[in-house]
């Protein structure tokens, strides 16, 4: 592993070598690889000591937070090199972290991103330190729950439409299928069409882990604004990965509909839940149930699923 560090020193400055890879490890490897110092041709380099730093990071200083300190929850430094002068045009640093804690999938989201880097340090004389880093993509399989529960509702507007929907499972891992139907117990009002779409709600900010305590909304209600902020400065973005029909058609009482999505094929990436952590952010899944009426107004109803990853991709 060469860690790209982008950037270039003045001449006749020692630079580390910049490669364009990219290095994802699972949360129970070990960080490794080699820091390569290059130097023009006939010059030396005194420095003061050169360090790697490996850093896990969970980082709000973009978009709406930007401007935001960073949080570290993971920081380890290691000596490669101690005072001293380079004289070679080219030296090689091998480094290795060994048994690191990586609690955290690596993520990047519209405000908060979670990251781990190396960082390479060069303390030099009478000059700012020479630093460079690069990010590493870390990846946590998990194991299915023990006990998993289908989700089975009853939901409606009263005297009007009363309908039962139930999955499964609340749990599914990033490449499961989602099998369900949607009972009609009651039908009064005139339905053009139902719509089923997964959601991704981020929210960010500090003190985040009562924000995303919140419900799904009461049964059946017209759909809530995809972004808003409270007085606390916690921010919430929805985001729509993907919505196709399931019904198209006036249903009447009795009718099953039945329900099959496969994650495999969305469009977008998905991650794993995060619930509250650091009480600094979450990213929490839903199906939204969307049913439209012959005015085009919109009911929905949204349940929440719990994502997990099984294998490594």
């Amino acid at each position: 592993m060469q860690p790209p560090m982008p950037g270039a020193p003045p001449p006749g400055v020692a630079s580390p070598v910049i490669s364009q890879q990219f290095f994802a490890y699972e949360a129970s490897q070990d960080i490794e690889g080699q820091v390569i110092i290059t130097m023009p041709p006939g010059k030396k380099t005194e420095h003061l000591g050169i360090r790697v730093q490996f850093i896990g990071r969970i980082d709000m200083s973009v978009g709406i937070h930007e401007g935001k300190p960073h949080y570290d929850f993971v920081s380890l430094a290691k000596e490669l090199s101690p005072p001293g002068v380079l004289y070679q045009q080219q030296t090689v640093l091998p480094f290795r972290f060994k048994n690191m804690d990586k609690e955290l999938e690596s993520y990047r989201g519209r405000n908060v991103s979670v990251r781990y880097m190396i960082q390479f340090v060069m303390e030099r004389k009478f000059m700012p330190p020479l630093r460079r880093e690069h990010d590493v993509w870390v990846q946590l399989l998990q194991q299915a729950p023990s006990h998993d529960e289908p989700i089975k509702m009853e939901v409606g507007i009263e005297d009007c439409l009363h309908i039962e929907f139930e999955y499964q499972r609340r749990h599914y891992h990033l490449l499961d299928t989602i099998r369900g139907q949607i009972n009609f117990l009651l039908v009064r009002i005139k339905i053009k069409y139902m719509e089923l779409a997964v959601l991704r709600r981020e929210t960010s900010g500090e003190g985040v882990a009562a924000a995303a305590a919140g419900g799904t909304g009461a049964p059946l209600n017209p759909p809530p604004n995809q972004n808003n902020s409270d007085a606390n400065n916690i921010f919430t973005e929805t985001q729509t990965l993907i919505k196709y029909e399931i019904m198209d058609g006036a249903p009447v009482k009795g009718v099953s509909i039945p329900v099959k999505l496969s994650l495999a094929g969305l469009p977008a990436d998905l991650t794993p839940t995060y619930t509250a952590v650091n009480n600094r952010f979450s990213v929490r899944y839903f199906l939204n149930l969307v049913l439209v009426d012959e005015d085009d107004r919109r009911y929905f109803k949204q349940q929440e699923i719990i994502l997990w990853r099984k294998d490594l991709g």
